[in-house]
């Protein structure tokens, strides 16, 4: 029915995942939903991924050690399609092909419901889709910058915002930090507790 559009289908853990063309998406995507059939009416979600550490395994010091498990593009958008009709589930994984300019295709006409879904991917990890009607932050501030979930984003800022009221808008100010030990105090202490 798919030919080359899929790169793979793999059932693993009593899931079936079908890993299709950035190209072909929508293709794919339409016959999925009107094909009798499969009739993959509903869309449940649709999550952005960073494949840059995965699979990767931490060795006993805390360094990662090769990534084995992952050769291909950095970017994905796993889409969770549900057949109410067949009552079957199905996860289709799409990779972007530009690791600098991650960029898909918006399932928005074949399935609204992946609007904000979309857009939330947009934000968290950068994944550009073309023929989104609606294109923008969704959960960082609009003056945000970076993508929060890409594994390379820095864990500290060098700026914070806060809303002052005097001035009625958000400013932001050089971030203030100052380190902490996060080991807890029962750890930390050999005397604690023994009193």
């Amino acid at each position: 029915m798919f030919g080359a559009e899929i790169v793979s289908l793999e059932r693993r853990l009593g899931e079936l995942t079908l890993v299709a063309k950035a190209a072909d998406m929508i293709g794919v995507f339409t016959r999925l939903r009107d094909s009798a059939a499969l009739r993959f009416e509903e869309l449940i979600d649709v999550c952005g991924v960073d494949y840059s550490a995965y699979g990767s395994e931490t060795c006993e010091d805390g360094r990662y050690v090769a990534d084995v498990a992952h050769a291909g593009p950095r970017f994905a958008a796993v889409y969770h399609l549900l057949s109410i009709t067949r009552n079957q589930r199905l996860r289709v994984r799409v990779f972007a092909e530009d690791e600098a300019m991650p960029v898909l295709s918006s399932a928005v006409q074949i399935w609204p419901s992946a609007n904000w879904f979309e857009r939330e991917a947009f934000d968290l990890y950068g994944i550009l889709f073309t023929g989104h009607p609606d294109l923008r932050r969704i959960l960082t501030d609009y003056g945000f910058v970076g993508n929060p979930f890409r594994k390379d984003f820095p864990l500290s800022g060098t700026v914070e915002m806060r809303y002052d009221a005097e001035q009625q808008r958000v400013i932001y100010e050089p971030v203030s930090i100052e380190p902490r030990e996060i080991t807890p105090r029962s750890l930390r202490e050999e005397e604690y507790g023994r009193h």
